[in-house]
């Protein structure tokens, strides 16, 4: 139904296009729909390594090139299977770890020639005799489980330098140590969650004969975040029915319910079909992106939906109220959507391709809801409309609303001394929020996996063996780059003597081991062990005699590059910092043509990197987002001072939440440095929405104050609303077990509530002191009489 004088042709190209063609475009939505959701039924959750890690950065090309040389310093696994009653020199127990080992060596992804326990020929000893220099594999030949044998056994571990490497300080326990490769024997990506499956189920055989078995590593972080997925499926279920509520509590209308939160979940499965169908997987780490669009969405779709039911409830027609709504709200809508998409997009510029994928993902979602909700949406409201006790209702609240204290008091911050007073209050805020959030650091803050509760079994299993082998197994490995066949030289072995000392004296340095410390002791032992031999002496012939028999992880093949290995007592930003800052001012002294001391290798070198490329990105990333929303704005509002007042709210949330993430002890890394741009996404919605009102208003010649309470009245409610439902329904992730999860939902609860209350709060305040009315008000599109709307309504 449409009034005789509404002219369907009146309105942009785009509307008449859309609503001139209302059938066709439903169809054409429906079947896309049906086609993404087969594809989202295709969609993988998987992770991987290699996407976690910055691959252009210097530290993580020096191990790339060096890789076949290092000795499983990337992805890997470590097994500790543990003897309850007693020692590991146990004839039944030692049986149980060779049948561990050997299903562990049979896994696909296994680097099975690097892998090593016990019970691999590439675990050896290296001693002195009465027949000089020897060494062996540390099972000793023969083995048969007697009493000699295992002896023979405890000898050959003291002499193999395993030791709080494979067997505990304890000797209670001993390490199955599993590096992995990227690809399976296939050639496909590495299934980090089967993988963590198969080791999970061998835990559970041998616990089951009296075993303990503790598992760390990339793979089993991976493994428990995805089993967390099903709750966190379960959180998303509790946020949307708790926005269903709060949107029908809103309307007291079904319909329009329904409509606003099928709308958003068709965005939500149209993302999803989308991703499997580019190639992409979904990762643990951005599982909240789905949540984040549905968020998006049922905030631009309760702002449609208020607009079509006010409309309706003056006297239009669905129809017309839908055109209506969509001409005053799609160009603030699709500048709040466009500046989401291209905030996110900025994340690819950050050199780390699990947050590349989650920048494309969230991209991807916020796209699709500039047809789902700013153009689908309006068209199936126009069809169905509101109920006409929600359409009285709302011309009744409204009314009611005149009078609401709430906003009497919000009015008031257009007015000088408020204004004044909000502002500074702001500026102090700011000021005090920036000093805090000078103390946010970049990385891990915490042992073992901070993603996961500190009482979750990996971290239990973190702490055993940081325990039981007097170190972490966070490993930051030097590699010293020589000529071929010059590995051993006096000058070179020398000053990787002296910086392995020099490491050594760090805090957070538990020990190290290079072939400089191996020639030291066996110097020591071919003397009878005495310490005044324990020296690094200018003698070419011993080097090269020990260089021979050394293990091969020390040095390669071709003998052209030495290993430092470094073993840290955590992976704690300031421990890498304090590590990674001496070797590069000791290699910025030492290098010459010939020798050249490289970072980085290993778990903690690896992890090194990424905090470096993340510090690197961090305030980057920020400046491109808000030079986004800065350039989206001005074009939407062609006034500077608009685009102060609309970004000037979101600066402080994000001055605000990063001094929130110090509070929490959260650090800047991969899982959390999206966070805060994602949140500066969902806050221009808010600020757009009410200062596009506000500027309407005023253009038609009202006062500021007038045209912020028009705006409060037609937008400010459905802020407010979609305000507090997001944040109380992240807030209960509180209760996930993933701590990463837990934290998110405190972070975002927090930028849900703040941006709120900046656009309320601020953008009236900003406003007064930026704005001028203009000289040439416009005049007011269709309205009607309560008494006009009470009579439509009645027909």
């Amino acid at each position: 139904m449409r009034p005789p004088d509404f002219d369907l042709r009146s309105g942009s190209l785009v509307e008449r296009a859309l609503f001139n063609n209302r059938l066709l475009v439903v169809l054409l939505c429906a079947l896309v729909t049906a086609l993404l959701g087969w594809q989202a039924t295709r969609l993988q959750l998987n992770a991987s390594f290699e996407k976690t890690i910055p691959a252009h950065h210097p530290y993580i090309h020096n191990f790339l090139q060096y890789q076949d040389d290092l000795s499983g310093l990337g992805n890997a696994v470590r097994v500790a299977v543990a003897n309850p009653k007693g020692s590991i020199y146990d004839a039944k127990f030692l049986d149980a770890l060779r049948r561990m080992s050997d299903e562990v060596f049979l896994i696909p992804g296994v680097a099975r020639v690097q892998m090593k326990s016990l019970w691999t020929p590439s675990t050896r000893w290296t001693g002195v005799t009465e027949e000089g220099l020897e060494g062996g594999t540390v099972i000793p030949e023969g083995y048969d489980g007697s009493p000699q044998s295992l002896e023979q056994l405890r000898a050959n571990v003291a002499r193999s330098g395993e030791i709080g490497q494979l067997v505990a300080l304890d000797d209670r326990s001993s390490v199955i140590y599993v590096p992995l490769l990227a690809k399976d024997p296939q050639g496909r990506p590495l299934d980090y969650g089967a993988l963590a499956g198969r080791l999970e189920d061998l835990r559970i055989k041998y616990e089951r004969e009296g075993l303990g078995v503790h598992i760390t590593g990339f793979t089993k972080v991976v493994g428990e975040l995805i089993d967390g997925v099903r709750e966190v499926l379960m959180f998303f279920a509790v946020a949307v029915a708790i926005a269903a509520v709060a949107v029908f509590w809103f309307t007291r209308c079904i319909r329009s319910t329904l409509l606003v939160v099928t709308a958003s979940l068709v965005a939500v499965v149209w993302q999803l079909g989308l991703l499997p169908l580019l190639g992409y997987a979904l990762d643990p780490y951005s599982i909240l992106v789905p949540f984040l669009v549905f968020a998006i969405g049922m905030s631009h779709g309760a702002q449609k939906m208020n607009g079509i039911m006010q409309d309706i409830g003056r006297g239009c027609p669905k129809l017309v109220a839908a055109r209506f709504t969509f001409r005053r709200l799609f160009l603030a809508g699709l500048t709040a959507l466009l500046a989401d998409a291209v905030g996110f997009a900025v994340l690819l510029v950050i050199d780390v391709q699990a947050i590349r994928e989650l920048a494309i993902a969230a991209s991807i979602g916020v796209g699709v809801l500039i047809v789902t909700n700013l153009i689908l949406l309006p068209i199936l409201l126009s069809y169905t409309g509101v109920s006409a006790a929600a359409a009285r209702r709302s011309l009744r609240s409204e009314a009611a609303e005149q009078k609401l204290p709430l906003w009497r008091w919000l009015d008031r911050f257009t007015q000088r001394r408020w204004a004044v007073g909000a502002v500074v209050t702001g500026l102090l805020l700011a000021s005090a929020a920036g000093m805090v959030s000078q103390h946010l650091a970049i990385g891990d803050l915490d042992p073992g996996a901070p993603e996961l509760r500190a009482d979750s079994r990996y971290n239990r299993d973190v702490a055993f063996l940081n325990g039981a082998y007097g170190a972490s197994s966070d490993v930051l490995a030097v590699m010293v780059k020589t000529p071929d066949g010059q590995c051993s030289q006096y000058d070179t072995l020398n000053k990787v003597d002296t910086l392995e000392w020099q490491l050594r004296q760090l805090d957070g340095v538990e020990s190290t081991s290079t072939l400089a410390l191996l020639n030291r002791r066996v110097l020591a032992g071919l003397n009878e062990g005495n310490p005044k031999w324990y020296e690094f002496l200018p003698n070419q012939d011993m080097l090269n005699t020990v260089t021979a028999r050394a293990p091969r992880g020390l040095y390669n093949e071709a003998c052209s590059m030495l290993t430092l290995y470094v073993y840290l007592r955590d992976h704690k930003a300031d421990t890498l910092t304090r590590v990674v800052d001496h070797v590069e001012a000791f290699a910025k002294v030492n290098d010459t043509a010939d020798t050249k001391f490289l970072l980085a290798a290993g778990s903690a070198g690896i992890e090194a990197a990424t905090n470096i490329v993340v510090k690197d990105a961090w305030r980057t990333m920020l400046l491109l987002v808000y030079g986004a929303v800065v350039v989206l704005s001005l074009v939407t509002f062609r006034s500077w001072r608009a685009v102060l007042v609309a970004v000037l709210p979101l600066m402080l949330t994000s001055v605000l939440a990063e001094a929130l993430m110090v509070a929490l002890g959260m650090g800047v890394k991969v899982a959390t440095l999206p966070v805060i741009a994602l949140g500066v996404g969902i806050g221009v919605d808010y600020a757009l929405y009410i200062l596009s009102v506000t500027l309407a208003q005023l253009r038609e010649g009202k006062s500021l104050s007038e045209s912020y309470y028009r705006a409060l009245l037609f937008t400010g409610k459905v802020v407010l609303l979609t305000g507090v439902t997001l944040a109380i329904g992240v807030i209960t992730w509180v209760a996930s077990p993933i701590k990463f999860q837990a934290d998110m939902g405190l972070l975002l609860a927090f930028m849900f509530l703040w941006n709120m209350l900046g656009a309320m709060v601020l953008i009236p305040a900003l406003s007064h002191l930026l704005l001028k009315p203009p000289t040439d008000p416009a005049g007011t599109p269709c309205a009607m009489s309560a008494g006009q709307a009470a009579q439509m309504l009645q027909q």
